[in-house]
């Protein structure tokens, strides 16, 4: 495990937009989360799991990352099928789920309005999953669901993106850092919905991932 800085911060106001968006949501909806979203999972994890950032009525409602909304049917699913995770469905918070030799976070960590955050709140979010991504060991795996989250763990590694292409069910071996980065389409509502990733394509990055970790190690 290496060295890192602060990898959450539950009270972070960096994103004024993000912020407002949440006092609005919380006053809306006084029994959600409506704050920023923390990672889930095994702290000593091998693979990492990073989205785009919590859905309005799933992880900003619940506090746990892909929980209360569509996206995290597909992926709960998978992880069980797996061996990662210890149920196939996610509920709530308090369910009793837990994650094996596997972790959830997102590249923001706070709903952005339409699902859409800003190139500046991104950017302003990186430090959390450099720190994150500092804590894994050697050989550890990274899963990115979409785009948004492939391009944010690379600079958050500072690696170069013209070197580094998103391609879903593309593996790449990031020497240097000492882990593997797998790309998939996020596990949205409108990718699962109109096929552009089905399970069984969903199934191959999982694959890939069990692959490379092999058994979970003591």
């Amino acid at each position: 495990m290496r060295a890192g800085g602060t990898v959450f911060d539950g009270s972070c106001k960096r994103c004024s937009r993000l912020v407002a968006y949440l006092r609005q949501t919380g006053e809306q909806h006084p029994e959600y989360h409506a704050s920023p979203v923390p990672s889930f999972g095994d702290p000593q994890a091998r693979l990492l799991i990073v989205g785009l950032a919590p859905g309005l009525h799933g992880a900003n409602a619940t506090g746990r990352p892909f929980t209360g909304d569509h996206a995290g049917i597909l992926l709960y699913r998978t992880l069980h099928r797996f061996g990662f995770a210890s149920g196939p469905q996610s509920l709530s918070a308090e369910d009793g789920l837990s994650l094996l030799d596997c972790r959830i976070t997102n590249a923001v960590k706070c709903v952005p309005p339409g699902n859409k955050p800003k190139a500046a709140e991104i950017s302003n979010c990186n430090s959390y999953l450099a720190a994150e991504l500092n804590t894994l060991t050697k050989d550890s795996v990274l899963i990115a669901l979409g785009r948004i989250a492939h391009e944010a763990i690379a600079r958050a590694l500072n690696l170069p993106l013209k070197q580094l292409k998103f391609s879903h069910n593309a593996e790449h071996e990031l020497a240097r850092q000492g882990l593997w980065l797998i790309d998939s389409y996020h596990c949205s509502r409108y990718n699962t919905q109109t096929g552009r990733l089905t399970e069984a394509m969903f199934d191959q990055v999982f694959e890939r991932a069990r692959l490379r970790l092999g058994r979970k190690t003591a």
